[in-house]
């Protein structure tokens, strides 16, 4: 499918959110502990995607066989990837957070390949695989080969929580079969991780407890579930039924840019040249996943 100017736009518009995520997390984690981030994030979140299917007129989703999925899915692919990625955050610049998690296509790709039968490993997908392992040990550098480090930990958790987006990836295709509208899927995980993480955080956490946060924190919590979750999901959806699945995964090389420059020019984070060169080792790796490199060459 060809990508027309508005599906760029929307794309770049994507990006710069999913991006984004990464900058409002860094600023909240700073007075907020990272599951209760969690479970405010989905929260505000579900209500705005609630309003928006009340506007569109949709049906809420929340059949028999539908809840018990959400639930799959809202840990998979929310609970447990934001709960690692938003304590990460703790310890690593979110420009670099934001390059490990580009390895989700990797993760996505490897699992499929164990778990699903119509999603066999090719050549291409191979090589791209090889070179994305490759940035991640670029990444890692000398705290993989020592084994110590605080910003080691935080790595690994990225990476943790790229896997499980993989086996989100592979669980969440059961929805096709139940003639599920996409925003209604988002909807309805969104719900079932809020439900998931409230008690979780109010045994651990107990916010009732913290400090009342600063304005900026507020600003980036809401920004975070309207703007970085509710309205990105919405964009997500739009550009997957007009441009298709392979399109709207090239968002995977743009977000790290978005999360960079954020992090660079308002937080002050600042990048080793590793960083560099792992992000452009992966990226070599997704553009080869992907196919267009090689249909390319084929054409010649």
């Amino acid at each position: 499918m060809r990508m027309t100017g508005l599906d760029w736009g929307l794309l770049f518009g994507l990006s710069v959110l999913w991006g984004g995520s990464f900058f409002f997390v860094a600023i909240a984690v700073q007075e907020l502990p990272p599951l209760t981030v969690v479970m405010v994030r989905t929260g505000i979140a579900a209500m705005t995607l609630l309003v928006f299917l009340r506007m569109r007129g949709v049906e809420l989703p929340f059949g028999k066989g539908a809840t018990p999925a959400f639930f799959g899915m809202g840990l998979l692919n929310n609970l447990v990837p934001f709960s690692l990625l938003f304590w990460a955050q703790t310890m690593i610049p979110s420009g670099l957070a934001s390059i490990l998690n580009a390895t989700t296509p990797i993760f996505s790709i490897i699992v499929a390949h164990f778990l699903l039968a119509d999603e066999r490993m090719a050549a291409h997908k191979a090589i791209g695989i090889l070179f994305g392992f490759l940035g991640v040990l670029v990444l890692l550098g000398g705290d993989a080969l020592s084994g110590t480090g605080v910003a080691l930990l935080g790595m690994l958790a990225c990476l943790g929580a790229a896997l499980s987006y993989g086996f989100a990836g592979v669980f969440g295709r059961r929805f096709k079969a139940m003639n599920l509208a996409a925003p209604q899927v988002a909807f309805g995980q969104l719900v079932a991780t809020t439900v998931m993480a409230a008690p979780i955080v109010a045994i651990v956490d107990r916010p009732w407890m913290l400090a009342v946060p600063s304005l900026a924190v507020i600003l980036s919590v809401l920004a975070l579930a309207i703007l970085s979750t509710a309205v990105a999901y919405v964009i997500f959806f739009r550009i997957l039924a007009s441009a298709g699945a392979v399109n709207v995964a090239l968002v995977t090389l743009l977000v790290p840019v978005s999360a960079i420059l954020l992090g660079t020019l308002i937080l002050g984070e600042a990048l080793a040249l590793r960083h560099y060169a792992g992000m452009g080792l992966i990226g070599v790796g997704l553009l080869a996943m992907d196919g267009r490199i090689a249909g390319a060459m084929a054409r010649r």
